[in-house]
């Protein structure tokens, strides 16, 4: 029998045991021991799991829509743009040909660039999530439902510092839709991506949460969930699903020193996008809390000269001229230690705290100081707006 054939059939009895409908389960005739160990193994209560992609993707399919656009070669780059980020780390979205496949565009002055992403639609009325860099420099915005129908969709707003947008599209009957999964997801569970990689609409990939909270140098503020299953370009935008059919997070980027999928890929996490489609949906951007400083992460020796056993907190690098935390009494070489009552173990701990909350909102800064510990209190302003991008304009939302 050939090497090609072995292998086939190493695979083939491979996904017979571990499943692509998975079915796990603990048999009854096990051998057992005379003598228990003293500590048992740590297993799972349940005694059998079975999940059944092919249903699960029946089930939430007609909500994943294909997403094209339409700019001109030479719009304004917006702030965020996906060649900012190291070479193994890439954003999906990809200039394309007409038709959505093949390799990168070249682009000629004055020549139209297409794209292809993903989204998903979030109520009957046809409200669509999709990433901010699919549409943020779009002249044009096309949605294809998965039954082949098409629409033009209009932009309700976009954030650039989260990588989400709102688009909407008009029709006369209720669309399918799905819902956002309540609470967070744990490294383990099984997830199912859905979307449009290389214009392939409808393309389901399956993997497990391989971590939450990964920091991949996109902002200040990252909190991405890690996951395996395959995602590639045109899968920019599209759903992550949990095993109840749930969104848990919105497919972002990938780490891949090729350009292709190497089973390491990111989403925002399903509590983010809610908040900032809220609030997308009901102004059109999104407002966050300005403190005015800039932070850098405690080293040992820092801590050591504070008198700490750990490395933990931001200590303020630069204090903004007439900013909040200028106003506040906050001093270069301060340490921030926690913010009302939640810890800080780093800068972007700051950051998601203060973003998360509206201007004019007051917070207790718990700082360390060569001379001691102290409380300060700092009323939040507003974030600078980051240049917005040429392109599709965010419209004020219609019922």
């Amino acid at each position: 029998m050939s090497f090609l054939a072995n292998r086939r059939r190493a695979l083939l009895a491979g996904a017979a045991a571990l499943g692509l409908g998975v079915a796990i389960a603990a048999g009854p005739n096990l051998p057992v021991n005379a003598q228990a160990p003293a500590t048992a193994p740590v297993t799972s209560a349940a005694s059998a799991i079975v999940l059944n992609y092919a249903d699960l993707a029946e089930k939430v399919g007609p909500a994943v829509v294909s997403v094209s656009v339409t700019a001109a070669a030479q719009s304004a780059p917006q702030s965020f743009d996906p060649e900012q980020l190291p070479p193994f780390m890439r954003r999906f979205f990809e200039n394309m040909p007409e038709g959505g496949r093949g390799p990168r565009a070249e682009q000629s002055p004055g020549q139209r660039r297409m794209g292809q992403g993903s989204g998903f639609i979030i109520d009957a009325d046809g409200t669509i999530v999709t990433n901010f860099h699919v549409v943020g420099r779009a002249d044009k915005v096309r949605v294809k439902l998965s039954d082949g129908r098409e629409f033009d969709a209009r932009v309700l707003g976009g954030d650039q510092r989260t990588d989400l947008a709102v688009l909407k599209i008009d029709t006369r009957e209720a669309l399918p839709f799905v819902r956002f999964a309540d609470g967070a997801i744990r490294a383990g569970e099984p997830v199912m991506a859905m979307g449009n990689p290389f214009g392939l609409g409808g393309t389901v990939t399956a993997g497990i949460i391989s971590g939450r909270g990964r920091d991949i140098g996109a902002g200040p503020a990252d909190d991405f969930l890690q996951h395996d299953a395959p995602i590639n370009p045109g899968n920019s935008g599209g759903p992550l699903f949990n095993v109840k059919g749930e969104v848990v997070g919105v497919n972002t980027a990938i780490l891949s020193p090729s350009g292709g999928n190497i089973g390491i890929g990111f989403a925002i996490p399903a509590p983010v996008t809610q908040k900032v489609v809220a609030e997308l949906r009901e102004h059109g951007k999104v407002s966050r809390g300005f403190i005015g400083v800039s932070l850098a992460p405690v080293d040992a020796m820092l801590a050591a000269a504070l008198g700490r056993d750990d490395a933990k907190g931001a200590v303020v690098s630069q204090v903004v001229a007439d900013s909040p935390a200028a106003k506040a009494g906050l001093r270069v070489g301060d340490v921030i230690t926690a913010i009302d009552g939640r810890a800080v173990e780093a800068p972007r701990d700051v950051a998601r705290i203060a973003g998360a909350a509206a201007q004019g909102t007051k917070l207790t800064l718990n700082v360390l100081r060569r001379d001691g510990a102290r409380d300060i209190a700092v009323t939040l302003g507003a974030a600078p707006e980051p240049p917005r991008a040429e392109g599709a304009k965010p419209e004020p939302r219609r019922g």
